[in-house]
């Protein structure tokens, strides 16, 4: 991605000022992380994203809610190019800008790879990979062309205090990662997605397939992560966005229809629907 700067791009892309966010929003006198400009996307001949402009700051929670199909995990993948594996007819436009290179990651000119080791993602259900604990972890770093034992070791096992595992698995790190419980997989899938030291942190409903024990722990721990990643998580539960998140993004047939501090959206909305999907009247 670095490849991709040049002076010009760098100077139009830092120069990210209040009039490209969305209506209402206003700078919080902290750096971006990212941020949407005008973006499309396109199942084929389908738009399922509409002019969507949003900032995702860094070092905090942005929440997406909204009903089923209104593309909030549509927005989450263009994120780290996920679209990218489907079909050959899927289609962005517009940009999303990546901090601090200034690069819009979505350009056919940038590696989709290097963008999935900057922006880790955690899905639904926790997806780990039939190996160890310990290669379930490696695997990314190994890609990443860490050959160093001792190194990739030290990695693994400061990865797994990130996501709060390395006490439950510290004596057992050769066991199969299928052994863990559901919670323990969820937070060894986080493990593996931070040992690669990404800069953006995207969850798709991570809690949804969670008891409520396992899902405190998840919230617990995105809270703690924030001091060293930028998280956009995707939620059906307006208590989770409410509890975890520092900005809240309200979704609906494809466009943004209101963002703003979670505190402010929840409690007092600028848009009626808005306040209607957040109080149960519809979605």
């Amino acid at each position: 991605m670095v490849s991709e700067m040049n002076d010009a791009s760098m100077g139009r892309n830092m120069n990210m000022t209040a009039g490209s966010l969305p209506p209402g929003v206003s700078t919080p006198g902290q750096s971006l992380k990212a941020e949407a400009r005008a973006l499309d996307f396109y199942y084929g001949e389908v738009q399922a994203l509409r002019s969507v402009t949003m900032p995702i700051w860094e070092h905090k929670v942005t929440a997406l809610i909204g009903p089923s199909g209104c593309g909030k995990s549509t927005f989450l993948r263009c994120f780290n190019r996920m679209h990218d594996l489907g079909e050959v007819r899927n289609r962005y436009g517009g940009e999303i800008v990546f901090q601090p290179d200034g690069v819009n990651i979505l350009a056919k000119s940038v590696d989709p790879i290097e963008v999935r080791m900057r922006i880790g993602m955690v899905f639904q259900k926790p997806n780990p990979f039939p190996k160890s604990i310990f290669e379930n972890i490696a695997y990314g770093l190994r890609v990443r062309g860490e050959r160093n034992r001792s190194a990739m070791a030290d990695k693994v096992e400061q990865a797994l205090k990130d996501a709060s595992l390395w006490e439950e698995v510290s004596d057992r790190l050769q066991d199969q990662a299928f052994n863990l419980s559901g919670g323990q997989q969820q937070r060894l899938c986080i493990a593996r997605a931070l040992a690669t030291a990404p800069e953006l942190l995207l969850f798709d409903e991570p809690t949804s397939a969670l008891d409520p024990n396992a899902t405190a722990n998840i919230e617990d721990l995105i809270n703690r992560l924030k001091d060293k990643v930028s998280i956009l998580i995707v939620t059906h539960n307006m208590q989770q966005a409410a509890r975890v998140s520092d900005y809240t993004a309200f979704m609906y047939l494809g466009e943004l229809v209101e963002f703003g501090d979670t505190n402010t959206v929840f409690t007092n909305p600028r848009s009626k629907q808005t306040e209607d999907y957040i109080t149960g009247r519809f979605g």
